[in-house]
């Protein structure tokens, strides 16, 4: 799992992720594996045009052996204004939502074909969870539509019904939280996200964004004792990556109305990386373990890289509600 990959200046470090994922993946055991790549959106940069999906994903990712499904972000949804006119979204859905796997013909001599993606938000079914992926929209904080909305709440309700022996996984590009000094938390986002799972009476086991181009790990503490994981995970390949505002700056600020729920347990914002996320079934239940390995700057890009386990968290899944 990774978000924020594209990069329009530095590809160096897109290429340092990938290669490491790669590499994990060839020397795992067959059964550790990772099954797919799940983007968290912000595929390509500066706007989501065609010609920019060779260099920054299919080039990168040519020798992932794995398939890739994606949540759109910010920049893969918008629309460069001095360009010919498209619609915004346009290439995304020729990637990731076509109709059949087949050869994409931007994407020049690459063997990767289009994902059958049914939609530009959708629900990835495995055997183990259901993986709800939001579309957040162009604007900075994100936006969601009422059709988006309403789809949302069924799906909850859709996912809870067969817990406890799947875990509900919700993905969106824009970050609920954040203390980061460039994006910061997105209101848009919290007040979407608690309203769902107030009125649909379902909490999800863990909720994985991007579109900060760092790592962080939050816990959000719930009235009635549930914990739920919230990631950030957007250092995937942009270049420039988003520190942390320390507590006491001039710019530090924390909601009064969520400091004392949402608790920042680890964070990594000056190095690339990406998470790998399992999820074993136990004698006591479902058990997601995540990852995140850090990618270390280095003067000469030709190097050796070896990546680092910079955060490892578990969690029970299945048994979170909201009353």
């Amino acid at each position: 799992m990774v978000g924020d990959t594209g990069s329009v200046k530095q590809s160096q470090f897109q290429r340092l992720v990938a290669g490491e994922m790669i590499k994990q993946y060839s020397d795992a055991a067959v059964e550790d594996r990772p099954q797919f790549l799940f983007h968290l959106g912000d595929v390509v940069y500066s706007f989501g045009e065609a010609e920019n999906y060779y260099s920054q994903f299919f080039a990168p990712y040519s020798n992932y052996p794995a398939p890739v499904f994606a949540i759109a972000g910010n920049h893969d949804a918008d629309v460069n204004p001095a360009r010919q006119p498209y619609k915004s979204l346009d290439a995304f859905m020729k990637v990731f939502c076509d109709e059949e796997a087949r050869p994409v013909i931007f994407s020049k001599d690459a063997a990767r074909k289009s994902l059958i993606q049914p939609n530009v938000y959708w629900t990835l079914e495995t055997p183990l969870a259901n993986m709800l992926g939001l579309y957040g929209n162009v604007p900075k904080y994100g936006m969601i539509t009422k059709e988006q909305k309403d789809w949302f709440y069924e799906e909850l309700k859709t996912a809870q019904r067969q817990r406890p022996e799947k875990a509900i996984i919700v993905c969106v590009h824009h970050a609920p939280y954040s203390a980061d000094s460039n994006h910061a938390s997105s209101p848009v986002m919290i007040e979407f996200l608690e309203e769902a799972f107030k009125q649909t009476g379902v909490l999800p086991d863990i909720v994985f964004s991007g579109h900060v181009h760092n790592y962080q790990r939050f816990s959000r503490h719930y009235s009635e004792g549930s914990v739920v994981p919230f990631v950030v995970a957007g250092a995937g390949g942009y270049d420039d990556l988003h520190p942390l505002v320390i507590e006491g700056s001039k710019d530090f600020f924390a909601d009064p109305s969520i400091a004392a729920a949402v608790h920042l347990e680890q964070y990594c914002d000056n190095k690339h990386g990406f998470l790998k996320i399992a999820i074993e079934k136990t004698n006591q239940g479902l058990m997601l373990t995540g990852e995140y390995f850090s990618i270390p700057h280095v003067d000469h890009f030709g190097e050796e890289i070896t990546s680092f386990l910079t955060d490892r968290f578990q969690i029970s899944c299945g048994q979170r509600m909201k009353h």
